[in-house]
């Protein structure tokens, strides 16, 4: 029997040439365990060991698949017919972008795995070689041998200086040589250049296609949030188009930016690893499990908060409905649609002069006019940005669908009554005798630009048409649209009024300044044939204008059209001007950007300021009255009334 209180026997093993030795330090005996495991059969562990079969490599679309964050869909989302398509979306852009990566040069590097085998309760290393992608180079790099054939030939070129100016000769050829060289140095340049930009081409594509996949991405999700989550979907389009324009952007955003700190994450997480590879090998049994713990759990955390950051930024943003188009671009496009309207309203003004040969002319005419932010928000629906140029076939089509204009032609037999005396007896008798009587009838049909942003648009455009309708772009006073005071309108007792040189108008003023009170436009926006409420500051003097038998000016925009009528007809006015007169047309400028913003009636001036009459100003008309030096005023509309 064993002594319980001897110690344990301390042994150590030691190759000889008979083979493996088992020493036992405490007694000194040895043992030859290559001849016991030779002896007894069963201990030979060779017969344990399995031939190695190498793994089968992981094809190259697998491979990219996994560096481009190919989304993953259950089959229960791909059999969702809501998700189908935008699942399909995801994945071409996918395999775009993974052909694109494929293309992009590759070097291989050493590298190796660390596995833990559970049974043995040991670690293996395997070293293989991978392939990664070659990094963008800086593209510059300096030679040392060119750095000095450079500062030797600045020190040739200096001592060469330094004597050419005492002979011509030395001074041309030194100017030729010098000339050679730039050309030379340039040549050599361009030939970098051009052999960098072929060398960076795979890159560019791998970047567009990112921006594609991402961007595919992005709309799944968006839809799978409102397939999810049915509360986030509204009946008012406004609310509608931002949470799924927000949402989107959101989205994309958070993408790019997990992107980025997942990169930052995995090369710290490199190097740490680097660091620390001696330590997992002393403790590879139980940091080996931390470690596998760790990367899962970095996987769901970063999961779980791109999916609670795309939640987040789709209920808690506001999407910004502005028309994207520059101001000067948005101006322009209005001017020449107004122009257009205009010519067509000088043809049915002259058509009694084109055609002079009826009896009668007979006229059915609709209105001509039409809201500038309802064609602004059709063209930034179906465009987004656009200019004259990109926009002007839209606008004859529109224009073609808009008004319809026909001259019809009828024949009346009618009858008049001719006498007749017999030259014999002198009898005088009466007969009705039939001629034909020529009337034209000209007829204009004219169609609501929302009838015709239904017939041009899809269903996704329309919406956003009605999104920057209603919205009016963020930006109402574009062209020309009235005045946000809110304040009350002012009253005129005591106020002594200067007469001018000019005499003005005072029935037109009275006329304005009766409608003081009116809230919210109606007649003035009808009368100038919209079928809705525009702003409407400019029908309003339009308005006035005509029921002060004047048929001109006719404006429906300020800058677009009330001042051009003006400037062009050399009746214009800057501000300070001295003598303006009652009935003159007064243009602001709120933002200080040159373009008028709203338009008012002149009443008079005491010598300090101007008192206006002004329709739209907080959606009323109303009495108001400016300093006469003020930065507001762009200036006047001076009209002749004699």
């Amino acid at each position: 029997m064993k002594d319980p209180l001897k110690p344990r026997d301390k042994f150590r093993q030691k190759m000889s040439r008979d083979g493996l030795i088992r020493e036992n330090m405490t007694t000194g005996e040895t043992e030859n365990i290559s001849k016991r495991m030779q002896e007894n059969p069963e201990n030979d562990i060779s017969k344990n060991l399995k031939p190695y079969t190498p793994k089968t490599p992981m094809p190259d679309k697998e491979i990219s698949k996994r560096k481009s964050s190919r989304l993953t869909f259950t089959e229960e989302e791909r059999s969702i017919p809501e998700l189908q398509k935008y699942i399909k979306k995801s994945d071409r852009a996918t395999d775009r972008l993974d052909k694109a990566r494929d293309k992009i040069p590759k070097k291989k590097t050493l590298s190796f795995d660390r596995e833990f085998d559970e049974k043995a309760g040991k670690g293996k290393t395997r070293l293989h070689f991978e392939e990664k992608e070659k990094p963008i180079g800086s593209g510059k790099s300096v030679k040392p041998l060119s750095s000095a054939m450079d500062e030797a030939g600045a020190f040739v070129h200096k001592k060469i200086h330094e004597a050419e100016h005492d002979n011509a000769g030395v001074e041309a050829a030194h100017k030729t040589e010098k000339a050679a060289e730039t050309l030379g140095r340039y040549s050599v340049r361009k030939a970098r250049e051009n052999y960098r930009n072929q060398k960076l081409k795979p890159y560019r594509k791998a970047r567009k296609a990112e921006k594609a996949a991402e961007k595919a991405n992005a709309k799944y999700f968006y839809k799978k949030a409102m397939y999810e989550n049915p509360n986030l979907s509204s009946t008012n389009p406004v609310s509608h188009i931002w949470q799924k324009r927000k949402i989107k952007k959101k989205y994309a955003a958070e993408l790019r930016k997990k992107g980025q700190k997942a990169a930052k994450a995995a090369m710290k997480s490199a190097e740490k690893t680097k660091q620390a590879g001696s330590f997992l090998i002393r403790h590879r049994r139980g940091l080996a499990l931390i470690i596998s713990l760790l990367l899962i759990f970095i996987l769901i955390f970063t999961g779980l908060s791109s999916c609670s950051s795309l939640l987040s930024g789709g209920l808690n943003g506001i999407l910004g409905t502005s028309y994207t188009s520059e101001d000067s671009d948005l101006v322009a496009v209005e001017n020449a649609y107004a122009a257009m309207e205009s010519e067509l309203q000088g043809k049915i003004d002259s058509v009694e002069k084109d055609h002079p040969s009826y009896d009668e002319y007979k006229y059915e005419l609709d209105g001509i006019g039409h809201n500038p932010h309802e064609l602004a928000s059709i063209l930034t629906a179906k465009h987004q940005s656009y200019t004259l140029s990109k926009v002007q076939a839209d606008l004859q089509q529109i224009f073609g669908k808009q008004y319809s204009l026909t001259l019809q032609e009828e024949i009346e037999v009618r009858y008049k009554t001719e006498t007749h005396t017999d030259p014999d007896t002198g009898e005088t008798t009466e007969e009705e005798v039939p001629y034909n009587y020529y009337i034209l009838h000209v007829k204009l049909k004219t169609t609501p630009l929302s009838d015709i942003a239904r017939k041009i648009l899809n269903e996704e455009q329309l919406k956003m048409y009605r999104v920057y309708f209603e919205t009016s772009g963020n930006k109402p006073l574009v062209f020309g649209g009235g005045s946000p005071d809110g304040s009350a309108s002012e009253d005129l007792s005591g106020v002594h009024f200067v007469n001018g040189t000019r005499p003005g108008n005072p029935e037109l003023v009275n006329l304005a300044k009766k409608q003081v009170g009116n809230v919210g436009g109606y007649p003035y926006w009808s009368w100038y044939g919209f079928n809705g409420r525009v702003e409407w500051c400019a029908c309003f003097v339009s308005w006035c204008y005509n029921k002060a038998g004047k048929s001109e000016p006719r404006f429906a925009g300020c800058q677009s059209q009330g001042v051009p009528w003006f400037t062009s007809r050399g009746q214009w006015g800057a501000r300070g001007y001295k003598n303006i007169a009652p009935g003159d047309a007064i243009f602001f400028d709120w933002d200080g950007d040159g373009g008028a913003d709203h338009v008012g009636i002149v009443i008079g001036t005491d010598g300090s300021r101007v008192y206006t009459v002004e329709g739209n100003s907080g959606d009323a008309c109303k009495i108001k009255s400016y300093d006469l030096n003020s930065g507001y005023i762009k200036g006047y509309g001076l009209m002749n009334w004699d």
